[in-house]
């Protein structure tokens, strides 16, 4: 029997969707000696916005921030369509010659560090049309980069709500949107009350037409808020400055903006609330009961803010289109819902809208000289890396801004930390530390189902910097773009014999 040398690069970067191929984008870019590969386990590049094909489905984040800084966003709307939004990152990647370098139907399953030879050995499940495995193959590589997003694709949550099995109708989970699904004249029940369901809402009142009619179920509110699609700044801005300096411009008012947002939410969570009430009173029609139906039980960024471009939402509740209605459900029936009040709720289609199943690293499994690692015993450094874990780095994105802001500093950071290591002829870097006996916190303080559901998997950050995730966008920028990119928690070795703290460059 022969054995093939396994292809060896330096840089496999996984998954191909936003994160992913604005990594590839700066290791072409700014590490151009390197060879590196794109493996990506769906059939099509484009990640989160090729898998959801809901109606409405659109960016909770301007797209002035979740674009790329090295390709301005030059559409009209803030807050896109999904399909512009991966139009926009196909383009990117052909336009940088990613294209050439994502290799598809690659579903990394395990990786495996050595090191006496101080690389990656990666194990890929190569899969066919329905993601059925087919053949495997290994690659090596010397930095391994995860760009995969936090949560699975091949299922959403759904709660064991009681009952399920007997509705007679169409249960439909927005993760995998059917695409004959005929709504016209149907009876439309969404239960949830976050991004999704309100991006889901208004589109479907507008598929169900005169003779159907949308209910959003939740057990609970979310803070809600309506942003213009296009705003007076951007339009000036455009008529009168260059292209890119106009997009630098509405990038920073709006970085500005959601950082405003998020501080007051933390320092004045009184204040904060009753401006988002007063929006929302502004929408809605008089007696509206907003107590009940848009009046959170939680403080404004403990979960994040829902957005509603130009109020669709609002103006699809207000037209009759829409009602809310606030309770716990007791059961499925056959021809609906049971309420905990008692109440019974007709539908001909329920879209559970409720939420994700978060998967740490895309569910690869890694090793380090055979020990098996469990993220959850790790602490994060600086938001990318891990202490104790060797030659890896994973994109997490903010979750009080746009995923973008983040994941474009992190590839910008692992490229610097790509040509440190070759420049100074350095195999291996490892975060080290912080203290054992110190405390740790939760990887996310968001309170959200999805999060609290997985903290037990998800990775541990510390009290302090570098061990401490900031989830601001300006003091990332100082310490990941300017600030020496080499401190005394990084251990550096040229061998695998003998190890040496690099100076503080």
């Amino acid at each position: 029997m022969t054995t093939s040398t396994p292809e060896h690069l330096d840089v496999v970067i996984i998954g191909a969707g936003l994160s992913g191929i604005g990594a590839a984008c700066h290791v072409r870019a700014e590490c151009p000696d390197r060879t590196f590969v794109v493996l990506e386990a769906r059939s099509k590049s484009g990640g989160t916005w090729d898998l959801f094909r809901f109606p409405g489905v659109r960016s909770d984040s301007d797209m002035f921030t979740l674009s790329y800084p090295f390709r301005p966003w030059l559409g009209e709307k803030a807050i896109a369509d999904g399909a512009d939004i991966l139009s926009y990152l196909r383009e990117t990647a052909r336009e940088n010659g990613i294209d050439e370098r994502i290799r598809y139907h690659r579903r990394v399953r395990h990786a495996s560090w050595s090191s006496e030879h101080a690389r990656w050995t990666v194990e890929v499940d190569v899969t066919g049309p329905a993601g059925e495995p087919l053949t495997t193959e290994q690659l090596t590589c010397t930095f391994l980069f995860g760009n995969t997003g936090y949560y699975r694709y091949d299922e959403g949550y759904t709660p064991p709500f009681a009952g399920i099995g007997d509705f007679t109708g169409t249960i439909v989970h927005p993760q995998h949107w059917p695409d004959a699904l005929d709504l016209t004249g149907q009876r439309v029940i969404v239960i949830g009350s976050g991004a999704t369901a309100v991006t889901l809402v208004p589109a479907l009142a507008r598929e169900v037409g005169d003779d159907g009619q949308v209910t959003m179920l939740q057990r609970s509110p979310s803070y809600v808020v309506s942003l213009p699609q296009r705003d007076r700044l951007t339009d000036l801005a455009r008529r009168h400055l260059p292209a890119k300096l106009a997009y630098r411009l509405v990038r920073s008012k709006n970085v500005l903006l959601t950082m405003l947002s998020y501080q007051l939410s933390r320092r004045k969570p009184a204040l904060m609330k009753s401006v988002l009430r007063r929006g929302v009173l502004r929408q809605l029609p008089p007696g509206y009961d907003v107590d009940t139906h848009f009046t959170p039980r939680y403080q404004p960024w403990d979960q994040r803010l829902c957005v509603v471009p130009d109020g669709d939402l609002f103006t699809a509740i207000r037209e009759g289109q829409v009602s809310v209605v606030t309770d716990d459900i007791e059961r499925f029936t056959e021809k609906g819902l049971r309420l905990r009040s008692g109440t019974d709720l007709d539908a001909d289609v329920i879209v559970t809208a409720t939420g994700l199943n978060l998967l740490v690293f895309g569910g690869v499994t890694l090793d380090i000289d055979g020990t098996p690692v469990d993220l959850s015993h790790h602490v994060s450094y600086k938001g990318m890396m891990f202490s104790g874990i060797p030659n890896l780095a994973m994109t997490f994105g903010y979750t009080n801004a746009s995923w973008t802001l983040k994941s474009d500093l992190t590839a910008n950071w692992v490229c610097r930390l790509l040509n440190h290591l070759a420049a100074n002829g350095y195999r291996q870097v490892t975060p080290v530390g912080p203290d054992p006996t110190l405390p740790t916190r939760p990887f996310s303080d968001l309170t959200s189902g999805y999060i609290k559901r997985s903290l037990a998997v998800l990775p541990r950050q510390g009290l302090t910097a570098p061990w401490r995730l900031q989830q601001n966008y300006l003091r990332d920028v100082l310490a990941l773009r300017y600030r020496p990119l080499v401190d005394e928690k990084l251990e550096f070795s040229r061998t695998a014999e003998r190890k040496t703290r690099s100076r503080v460059a």
